[in-house]
């Protein structure tokens, strides 16, 4: 006997859960590395990142009367990430501001998980940004046995206080751009003997976890190539012809690169659904971000380069659709 049932006909085992779980557990070994590096009071931070996220979006769809979300994973995420992009050091209410303005303006208030056009996470650290620069920007502490701008102990008279992208923007001295393109300083950035936010320190466990969500599935490498490939490419030839003083290795393991490229620019709710629109989303997001390190105020350019980026993705997807044979 024939069964007859509207569309989707074709069905998968991955659930939202499990793709939010799987990303939390990617994101695990860089915070196991700053809990070490920072202590332990990066896992009271986490604590009250998440429990507000997750408290935030309990209360807004109790009052809404929408059905309950937040065992899902994505508000447990937004948390993580909101972590992931502050300073160590931050005060308490910090992050309990960040997730509860990303959790409520950046995805409730846009219909929920699916129907968001920004990632809440950076929606949250623009805000923080814009709100409380000089927490976001000033108020780093060095990781055990390192330094804050990754510089050797001799070289530190008078810059301890920078991390090594803030080094560049305020004291581009010969001999700290010398220092900044030294092998030292590309080990340090890539094992993650530097200061910075919690989840940006080291590039190698990032790598770790977004290659286990390669091999997964949950995230296209597409776009994370795209991102950090076009960083690495442009920067290379700005670097090449003098635009920018430090090789495009320092600008790929600095900052929030690895962290954006690898965890935010391929969540699956505001990237691309097309291949050919991840490619383009991920090289528009590299390209915009290194025009931003060179030419703009922040030293950094990772959260307002995918933003960004965000807005286009309809477009995107519109441009980069196959077209049905016949039309």
């Amino acid at each position: 006997m024939l069964r007859i049932t509207p569309a989707p006909h074709i069905f998968s085992k991955v659930s939202v859960k499990r793709i939010m779980w799987s990303v939390v557990w990617a994101l695990t070994p860089a915070l196991v590395y700053s809990i070490y590096i920072f202590g332990i009071r990066v896992l009271f931070l986490l604590f009250l990142s998440i429990a507000s996220a997750m408290g935030s979006e309990f209360l807004f769809e109790k009052i809404t009367k929408r059905k309950i979300t937040i065992m899902d994973g994505s508000a447990v995420i937004t948390g993580f990430l909101i972590l992931f992009n502050i300073s160590p050091n931050s005060p308490w209410w910090f992050p309990v501001v960040g997730s509860t303005f990303s959790i409520l303006i950046a995805k409730q208030l846009f219909g929920g998980i699916g129907y968001n056009i920004f990632n809440p996470a950076l929606i949250g650290r623009a805000f923080l940004m814009a709100s409380w620069p000089k927490l976001m920007t000033g108020n780093w502490v060095p990781p055990k046995s390192g330094t804050l701008s990754g510089l050797p102990s001799q070289f530190l008279d008078g810059i301890s206080q920078a991390t090594p992208l803030t080094l560049l923007k305020v004291n581009p001295t010969s001999s700290v751009v010398e220092s900044l393109n030294s092998t030292y300083m590309i080990k340090s950035l890539f094992f993650g003997k530097v200061g910075g936010c919690v989840g940006e320190t080291s590039a190698l466990l990032l790598l770790v976890g977004a290659l286990y969500l390669f091999i997964m599935r949950i995230a296209d490498w597409r776009i994370s190539l795209g991102y950090i490939g076009s960083i690495f490419a442009l920067s290379g030839i700005f670097y090449f012809s003098g635009l920018t003083p430090v090789n495009p290795l320092f600008h790929i393991l600095s900052g929030g690169v690895m962290l954006g490229g690898l965890f935010m620019a391929t969540d699956p709710v505001t990237s691309p659904v097309t291949l050919k629109g991840r490619w383009i989303f991920g090289i528009g997001g590299g390209l915009i971000c290194v025009l931003i390190r060179i030419w703009g105020g922040y030293p950094e350019g990772v959260s307002y380069s995918i933003l960004i980026m965000n807005m286009f993705v309809p477009l995107l997807d519109r441009i980069s659709e196959r077209k049905i044979f016949g039309r």
